[in-house]
């Protein structure tokens, strides 16, 4: 298998296969392929996992894409503007955050984690489920905003704002903590609370949120039919990306 994320921020993953080689990824996310790609819908996994799947924000069946003969491709982009990343498993296991996954090869294990502190899913910002990426091969997740890459030291920690954590390898730890004082936590801005996530292991975070995105363009929306300039025809924060 050979890819390359093309693009800015509205990415795309374009998937080069050989024959005998598949991927598999979320219905719906496909964009182009060659003519000789061949689609099939399936629960991988069986009832339950689809279930879980559908827990972490998935959909219930997910699309395999096979070359029919020689050499074909197939293009997958994100709901939402953002970036592409490619996660490198060799049995290794990453964690990521509801709805992250797009795409991988047939060797890597699509399945959901919970999170293993209450007080981390309540307030944590990615709530009690998470995404597992396990086995062999390339996966792929997308997410809105830039990525930053970090790799944590044993013991180190990073404070990040809660939801803006991409993903991270299993040997990471996370948690929360407050976000300071009385004062910094009333008028900082941050909130109440900071997700913690302390080393060793691969830290991914995001610059945006989806939800921060939204909040941003709500107050220049017109919303409710008959606004003005808007000829009846009502919008929503949901008509801007693709579900």
């Amino acid at each position: 298998m050979r890819y390359e994320i093309v693009g800015d921020n509205l990415q795309m993953v374009v998937v080069h296969l050989s024959a005998g080689e598949m991927v598999y990824g979320e219905a719906g996310a496909m964009v182009y392929m060659s003519e000789n790609m061949e689609m099939n819908a399936r629960a991988r996994g069986g009832f339950l996992k689809g279930l879980k799947r559908k827990l972490a924000g998935e959909t219930f069946f997910l699309t395999e894409f096979t070359p029919r003969s020689g050499e074909g491709f197939v293009a997958f982009a994100g709901n939402a503007p953002g970036r592409i990343k490619a996660i490198e498993l060799k049995g290794e296991e990453f964690i990521a955050q509801k709805d992250a996954f797009l795409c991988a090869q047939e060797g890597v294990d699509l399945d959901i984690a919970f999170t293993k502190k209450l007080r981390a899913g309540i307030f944590g910002g990615e709530g009690f489920i998470l995404e597992r990426l396990s086995g062999k091969g390339t996966a792929f997740i997308h997410a809105c905003g830039d990525f930053v890459e970090m790799e944590l030291a044993p013991g180190e920690v990073v404070k990040v704002d809660t939801g803006s954590v991409v993903g991270f390898d299993a040997s990471v730890e996370y948690d929360i903590a407050l976000a300071g004082n009385v004062k910094s936590m009333l008028f900082g801005g941050e909130g109440i609370f900071l997700t913690t996530l302390r080393g060793p292991g691969r830290v991914l975070l995001q610059s945006m949120t989806l939800a921060n995105l939204a909040a941003a363009l709500r107050p220049f929306l017109p919303s409710g039919a008959g606004s003005s300039g808007t000829s009846g025809t009502s919008f929503g924060i949901g008509t801007l990306f693709r579900e």
